[in-house]
This record gives C-alpha cells, structure tokens and sequence, in this order.
C-alpha cells in the first residue's frame, strides 16, 4: 500500500530531522531557545505544584556538599514529595535526586540523614542509591559530562568524542579537572539514538556531538561557570 508520502515532493514533506532534538514547526523556535534555560523559565526551588515537584532536573552547576539538607524551599519541595506517593518508600528515588540536586552527590552521611527524615532503614536507602548510576556516590565536577558510547553513537564515533572530552579536560575517566569544572563519564544509551553522538552535561542534553566541536563547547561551559 502507497503512502501519502510516497508522491510528496520533498519540500511537502511534513517534517525533517534538524539535526538537533525537537521540531521547530509553526514556533519557528531557534536551537539556543529550545535547549536553555530561559524558554522554559525559572525553576521554582520549592518546585511549584506538587505534581511536578518530583520531576525536576537534580545536576546543577552550583551546589554545596556542606549546606543542610532541606531547609527553606527544598524542605517544602520535600514535603510535597511525599505527599505524592502511597507510601515513602515510592517517594525515595525523587528524595534522594533532591539530595543531589542540594549537595551534588550522595555521601553514606546523607544516606543516613534521608534514612532518618523518611523512617527508611538505611540498608534500604543504601541499597537504592547504589543500583541507580545516575546518583553520584562521590563528588564530581561542575560539570559532570556522560557521554554515550553504545550502538548508534558507537557507529558515529562515541569513543573519539568521549577521548576528545578526556583530552580536552585534562582528566581520565570519573576523574574531576583542576578547579573541580568538569567531570568525563562514559554511559550507556541517553535515549538519543537519531542524533549521536549523544552527550548530557548536568541535566542538559547535546545531540550530534564530534571531536571537532568538544573545544568550543568546554569554552561554551566555562563561560557559564564564569
């Protein structure tokens, strides 16, 4: 059976690939406007309604190891939290992804303050935070940089995109820069398989990727930190 499309010519063709996520459509968005920040808005620290105070970004670039854990915005972004789930067990991932979002990774100390603040036994709140790799156990950079390496970024040239950070960076793997900026990681699938290579800098993807454009976007991110 013929489809539609098949007699198209190709400027009627309803939608192609930009190359970079998201289809500008009738918005006639920009790239810079569809990835950052300011399109979508302030992020509210106590996390706006309750439905979506679960779901927020955890990886910023400011963040302090030694700051109390939830207090002010974060302990009423926490409350809502729990009040979203039958019982505190569902709410654990969500509150331990608000630990890192406040202290940047999640250190045995603040396993143990989240076991006490849920009722959780601590094994328990160990053994969650020890399956998931998106939880930082350790501190890392600023910038934590995941670069993908599996099938489709692989074919596209993963592993020299993922050299070319370390290169550039002046680490090795899971090792934090001078001046604690970045931190390289190699990953597996980001779920951006049409546009490799894929990297997630912090909560922020980058689709097509090369070795050729790792420098400018260091400079890109040191810029941000400045």
């Amino acid at each position: 059976m013929s489809s539609p499309l098949d007699s198209a010519r190709p400027s009627e063709i309803p939608f192609r690939n930009p190359g970079w996520a998201g289809n500008t459509g009738q918005f006639e968005l920009t790239e810079a406007e569809v990835r950052g920040d300011e399109y979508i808005g302030a992020r509210a620290l106590d996390g706006g309604h309750p439905s979506g105070a679960p779901a927020f970004p955890f990886m910023l670039v400011e963040r302090n190891p030694d700051a109390p854990l939830f207090e002010g915005p974060y302990k009423t972004r926490f409350e809502k939290i729990l009040t979203r789930y039958p019982d505190v067990q569902g709410a654990l991932i969500p509150v331990l992804a608000l630990a890192q979002e406040v202290r940047g990774h999640v250190s045995p100390s603040t396993l143990q303050e989240i076991a006490q603040l849920t009722g959780i036994p601590e094994a328990e709140v160990r053994g969650v935070a020890s399956f998931y790799t998106m939880l930082n156990k350790r501190p890392v950079g600023r910038f934590l940089i995941q670069v993908c390496t599996n099938i489709s970024c692989n074919l596209c040239g993963g592993d020299e995109v993922l050299h070319a950070f370390l290169e550039y960076t002046g680490t090795e793997l899971g090792e934090t820069s001078e001046g604690g900026v970045f931190t390289v990681t190699e990953v597996e699938c980001l779920a951006a398989c049409g546009f490799p290579t894929a990297v997630q800098i912090n909560s922020r993807y980058y689709e097509n990727v090369t070795p050729a454009g790792v420098p400018a976007l260091l400079d890109r991110l040191r810029t941000e930190a400045r």
